[in-house]
């Protein structure tokens, strides 16, 4: 299978840009997929919502629930809260619990504590974890006798 992608920014209306689609009679739009749908703006999950409920096309949205810190990404936020439907894909962390984080780590896998939020590219850099050993890794207080199992099986 394959499909025709576009890449978007933070301005680009994805409501009005199915509409068009739609308007077109040799366009057919079945399904919207979006991948790293955790960059979406609020905006942007709003226009996915009236994707679904007004042009009657199924939105899947595929991303992170958090960062690196644990923090929400805004466009995850926003459809965790307001998705009909959500299905994990799951994995495993070190420890065998359910991985439910991503820990960015250095070049010697050791956990990387503070930085922006989004790094581009890098995908090496980041490794699944549970929430306790991503929290080990920040330094959370309680989670300090955990710190070298994070490191020393990562």
């Amino acid at each position: 299978l394959s499909a025709q992608a576009i890449a978007f920014d933070e301005q680009f209306d994805l409501y009005t840009y199915t509409k068009s689609l739609q308007a077109n009679p040799t366009t057919r739009v079945d399904c919207v997929l979006l991948d790293e749908a955790q960059f979406l703006t609020k905006a942007q999950v709003i226009q996915c919502s009236e994707i679904a409920d007004l042009c009657k096309v199924p939105v899947l949205a595929y991303g992170l629930r958090s960062d690196f810190q644990g923090e929400p990404f805004p466009g995850s936020m926003y459809l965790l809260s307001w998705a009909e439907e959500i299905i994990e894909i799951k994995t495993v962390c070190h420890c065998g619990k359910k991985a439910i984080m991503n820990m960015r780590v250095d070049e010697h896998n050791r956990p990387i504590k503070q930085g922006e939020q989004v790094e581009i590219g890098g995908n090496e850099r980041y490794i699944s974890v549970c929430r306790k050993h991503l929290f080990a890794g920040l330094d959370f207080p309680l989670y300090a006798e955990v710190v070298d199992s994070v490191t020393q099986k990562s």
